[in-house]
């Protein structure tokens, strides 16, 4: 997390498990004395860092104001984890995401799926962003909280999944429609890349391909809102 406001208020959060806190050398002021403060009410060590250094820690510098925090995501785990601890037999809705390479869209993704009460959200280490900054600001913090998986590859990831019983559908326009789809228990949904969609690896892991009905001549939504219309299309399944 970046930026003197949003660290401040990581700090005042108490649902927040701060690691540390790290400053540009040099920066003084009120607002900066406010986050000494608040680090200190915490016990949350301060680290002072070069402007260049925080600038490089924040893959943001027009916005990091010197400022950074390492902040805890409590709901993070590695998916063979999560998997360990589903009761069996119980149901559970995942999305992953298949080298979806924004991180705003990385961002909107967290926060819809959390909204939606989903169970996880599978981000593999490589060809997904990391969550940083700029996944964070996307979120509107919720990232912290997102039920989010790890794996080393998104192929590893689903052959996971699919071991534990979820049956794996890819997201493509030109599948059957995701709202009379028949759907099991256990199920992930796979959102692909911005512009080249499922990848040609994972293709072959899936069960079938759903797509959202478009009207008036829109061919296809962006990933984002993709992922937000399956998130609460799960979400509305299991509540129906």
């Amino acid at each position: 997390m970046y930026g003197r406001k949003p660290v401040q208020e990581a700090l005042e959060d108490p649902d927040l498990r701060v690691d540390k806190v790290i400053l540009a050398e040099g920066l003084h002021g009120g607002p900066v004395r406010a986050i000494l403060d608040a680090a200190r009410a915490r016990g949350v060590p301060v680290q002072r860092a070069s402007a260049h250094r925080v600038k490089v820690l924040a893959g943001n510098g027009r916005h990091d104001q010197g400022v950074l925090a390492d902040v805890v995501a409590p709901r993070m785990a590695p998916v063979a984890e999560f998997l360990d601890a589903l009761a069996p037999g119980a149901p559970a809705a995942v999305l992953v995401l298949d080298r979806v390479t924004n991180p705003a869209n990385v961002g909107m993704i967290l926060r819809s799926a959390t909204a939606a009460g989903l169970d996880g959200v599978l981000l593999p280490r490589r060809g997904v962003p990391a969550i940083d900054p700029l996944v964070v600001k996307a979120s509107a913090g919720v990232a912290f909280r997102a039920p989010v998986l790890r794996a080393g590859t998104v192929e590893e990831g689903c052959t996971a999944l699919r071991d534990a019983g979820f049956a794996l559908h890819g997201l493509d326009a030109g599948g059957s429609s995701l709202l009379d789809a028949d759907l099991p228990p256990r199920v992930a949904l796979v959102l692909g890349n911005e512009t080249d969609g499922l990848s040609a690896t994972v293709r072959p892991l899936l069960d079938g391909v759903l797509g959202i009905p478009m009207h008036g001549g829109v061919e296809s939504l962006g990933v984002a809102s993709a992922g937000a219309v399956t998130a609460f299309e799960l979400a509305r399944r299991r509540h129906a």
